[in-house]
């Protein structure tokens, strides 16, 4: 294992935010690491990634948090597996390595590690590192929305696949869309002033947005499923197709729209 730039902080020992930030941080160094020394492009690039950020977060959370459940996209679940997970009272909800296009096509900046953690019933921690601008957003120390910047709502997208119900909403709420990588990359685009909105319905798992949504509450947005109802994790089936994350004063209106027209998927 590298040394890390950013060593043990004392207080992760018992501070779960802490720890949540320290992983998330030292998982983006190991990405940078594999980005700026493997020699690898493209699909191997991408592999390389999520197995280093995968193998370095499942070794740092047995070791600091040995009786905590852990579910990552990049593990092969077991019935065993799942049923200590949904008797599990606390469980690490990881996305070593989301946009891993982005990730592979060096210098972009839009992808991101996301670590949540879910404790009876709800999220409680997490953290989003964007390695590539040096930055953790984390429930420890809230991001403060600022006023929008912008004179029309902006609506963060995918780059290559923004759904047709999007474009609808954009059209009714005079909305601009913006493009980018990452769910949770889009996500923090909202809390950040870059987008207003995140409206997304194509097919998504818990990790692609726990750790972001939990990051975005902490920041005072507002989250939920598409049809207004609650974000639920640690779920038998971890399948989450959709949620909207956007400025509390979007909300009604998003959330109006998606109920009278549908989402077309």
């Amino acid at each position: 294992m590298s040394d890390f730039k950013a060593p043990f902080p004392a207080e992760a020992a018992t501070d779960d935010h802490v720890l949540a930030t320290w992983l998330a941080t030292v998982a983006g160094e190991r990405l940078l690491e594999v980005r700026a020394t493997s020699g690898l492009e493209g699909r191997e690039l991408k592999d390389a990634g999520d197995k280093a950020a995968h193998d370095l977060l499942m070794e740092l959370v047995a070791q600091h948090r040995p009786d905590d459940a852990v579910l990552s996209e990049e593990a092969l679940e077991t019935a065993e597996d799942k049923t200590a997970r949904l008797s599990a009272s606390r469980v690490w909800i990881i996305d070593p390595l989301d946009g891993t296009r982005e990730f592979s096509e060096v210098p972009r900046e839009d992808w991101a590690v996301h670590v949540a953690l879910w404790q009876d019933g709800d999220l409680v921690a997490g953290a989003v590192a964007q390695p590539a601008l040096g930055e953790t957003f984390n429930t420890g120390t809230p991001l403060v929305v600022p006023p929008s910047t912008s004179d029309r709502i902006r609506i963060a997208v995918s780059r290559s696949r923004p759904p047709a119900f999007v474009e609808a909403l954009a059209k009714e709420l005079d909305a601009e869309l913006v493009p980018m990588g990452s769910a949770g990359v889009k996500v923090l685009s909202v809390a950040r002033d870059i987008s207003d909105a995140y409206v997304h319905a194509g097919g998504q798992y818990e990790w692609d947005s726990a750790a972001p949504v939990v990051v975005a509450r902490a920041a005072g947005l507002f989250t939920s499923r598409v049809d207004g109802s609650e974000l639920k994790y640690n779920q038998e089936d971890v399948y989450l197709p959709d949620l909207i994350v956007c400025r509390p004063e979007l909300a009604e209106r998003i959330v109006a729209f998606v109920k009278e027209h549908g989402t077309g998927v």
